[in-house]
């Protein structure tokens, strides 16, 4: 009986000690360790499962943590991390208080730059090259893996640009799987492919004609030929780009026959593949499947709405209007800047964009925003998804800070629903056609209605609701946290806490917050994002200029710092925004009120 290897490896230290025949049973057995964990714990399991020869390979060949290793977008990094020191706290990974699902500097040493985002290693990696070489450290390696749905992006494009007319000491691998979370688009893919069947394309080879030295494509799953042609790369000088070809979900059936699926599955039997079963109890739909299915409610009797989405078609569920008008919604790739300047050409000719964005990825295209949508007040919709406090993929994924940085741009309008009846109605209201940017941000998840298709009727824009009356306390709050308050009112005192919905935070219903200021002394402002120059400031800044004086305004929110990884559930407990924390503030202030 074989022992087991991976059971004696702790470091990168033991693996070196290892002869190469004895690699690929480390291999199957990493790749075990993996789906075992995973299977119970969830995370995300394809791309780790594709890279798992690679990984073992480049900390058999190169002196990590000396040498650097970079993860472009850490779901390759599952293999890395169980290979220097934390194999016996992986099942801890995305958990509250375990480790990151993503490489962390502050983790590890061997985790050499934060990535939860795509697209960044070649710039990171060349900056860490170009140091080495200032520091007279000319032996230094420095490796990006990235993939090539993350290679299409702009930034990535950036970096190879500038790296070409460097010597630095740069080697970037293509982890080429056909894939991001959904299949990889665009004309680079295509070029790949044509290169991986073998077509003539090397004379005319995009990444030798910005100064690489390009090799491949070799098989990614053969251990002793990656190993074979890293050690040929490591002595050679300048920069250089190795091209392997891999499977995403390699080693489990069911994770290579739906690599989308099996992107992030959750919870699945880990002989077979089988996902745990769904229970079969009617519950309300997630709010990307309440915009998805507008989306092609409303593109059917409106010719001009279009649907933009950066590599997130099914996570947006854009991908339904893709499904069903292919030739109206479009998945532009790894690409937010190209989206949103995409959405605003489009505007200009009478088109109504509709471009869906995940709240975190939004951040990479607030120039374009700012500079291309807004400046020329084009009418494009921006349909925020995971918006506030996203769960276990943590600091890089929360969705936290879009108040904050819409909130200051002129021109745009800023919306947040209670739930999927807003969403859908604000969606209609746009599409009636609005003549300004209309940001409409939405969270992660299920919603709060079974009953949520209900005829569509327009939203006035700029105007809140009363919810509840009261006469002690007012409590106003924006977007999907507030059924958080409708689920309390019942335990406080009858006619106690008044609670509007106020829905925009740009423009603000003065006429609405007129009559709060004039009536109650007390005020509590609730969002589920960031305290600092959110929807509380902006209530701040509105009793500010109208001299509202000597009344009590608390705001509650995320705190001025990022927030880890953990269930949402547990992360409000740790912030102050769940249930139990905002009934005992709320109960606090009513006393001091009496």
């Amino acid at each position: 009986m074989n022992t087991n290897l991976l059971a004696h490896i702790n470091s990168p230290k033991e693996l070196r000690k290892l002869s190469k025949e004895q690699l690929p049973q480390v291999a199957k057995e990493l790749r075990d360790f993996i789906i075992d964990i995973v299977a119970t714990k969830e995370g995300h399991l394809g791309a780790s499962l594709g890279v798992v020869e690679l990984t073992i390979a480049l900390h058999y060949v190169f002196d990590t943590p000396n040498d650097l290793l970079i993860w472009d977008v850490g779901h390759q990094a599952y293999g890395h991390k169980i290979l220097t020191k934390r194999k016996e706290l992986f099942h801890t990974n995305r958990q509250l208080g375990g480790i990151s699902g993503f490489p962390k500097r502050s983790e590890s040493i061997y985790d050499t730059f934060g990535t939860g985002h795509s697209s960044t290693s070649i710039s990171a990696a060349l900056g860490m090259a170009i140091a080495s070489n200032i520091n007279g450290d000319v032996h230094k390696q420095h490796i990006a893996i990235i993939g090539d749905a993350s290679i299409a992006s702009g930034m990535a494009f950036e970096g190879l640009n500038h790296a070409g007319v460097t010597n630095a000491n740069l080697l970037i691998i293509l982890n080429d799987n056909m894939m991001g979370i959904d299949p990889s688009v665009g004309a680079l893919k295509n070029y790949f492919t044509n290169v991986k069947a073998g077509k003539k394309v090397r004379k005319n080879n995009i990444i030798e004609a910005l100064n690489f030295n390009y090799s491949g494509p070799i098989d990614g799953h053969n251990i002793e030929a990656v190993i074979a042609e890293l050690e040929r790369l490591k002595p050679i000088k300048g920069p250089k780009f190795l091209h392997i070809i891999t499977t995403k979900g390699k080693g489990l059936e069911k994770a290579e026959q739906d690599q989308v699926k099996y992107h992030a599955p959750g919870k699945f039997d880990k002989i077979t593949g089988e996902l745990e079963a769904k229970s079969t109890k009617i519950e309300p739909p997630k709010f990307q499947d309440v915009f998805g299915k507008t989306m092609v409610e409303l593109a059917k009797e409106n010719p001009k709405i279009v649907g933009i989405t950066p590599a997130m078609p099914t996570g947006s569920s854009l991908k339904l209007m893709i499904d069903e008008f292919p030739e109206r919604a479009f998945d532009v790739g790894i690409a937010e800047q190209h989206a949103v300047t995409l959405a605003a050409g489009m505007a200009t000719q009478g088109l109504m964009p509709f471009c869906t964005i995940y709240s975190t990825f939004l951040q990479r295209a607030y120039d374009q925003i700012i500079h291309d949508v807004a400046l020329q007040n084009l009418p494009v919709v921006f349909c925020i998804d995971r918006a506030g406090i996203v769960g276990e993929d943590g600091a890089t994924h929360h969705g936290v800070f879009d108040l904050a940085y819409l909130r200051c741009i002129p021109n745009l309008v800023l919306f947040a629903p209670l739930n999927e009846v807003e969403l859908r109605n604000i969606m209609y209201t746009a599409q009636l056609g609005v003549q300004f940017p209309l940001a409409i941000r939405y969270p992660r998840g299920k919603g709060f209605m079974i009953d949520w298709q209900q005829p569509f009727s327009t939203i006035e824009i700029g105007k809140g609701t009363c919810i509840s009356e009261g006469n002690k306390i007012a409590i106003l709050t924006i977007g999907t946290i507030g059924n958080t308050i409708i689920e309390l009112q019942n335990e406080f005192l009858k006619n106690a806490v008044a609670h509007y919905n106020m829905r925009f935070v740009k423009p603000l219903d003065h006429k609405l917050l007129h009559q709060i200021f004039e009536k109650f002394n007390t005020i509590i402002t609730i969002e589920d994002g960031t305290i600092v120059g959110g929807f509380g400031s902006a209530i701040l800044e509105f009793a500010s200029k109208n001299k509202y004086q000597n009344h009590h305004i608390e705001q509650l929110g995320i705190p001025d710092e990022f927030i880890e990884h953990g269930k949402v559930d547990e992360l409000f407990e740790t912030i102050y925004l769940s249930k139990k924390h905002l009934k005992s503030r709320i109960l606090k202030l009513l006393s001091s009120t009496a």
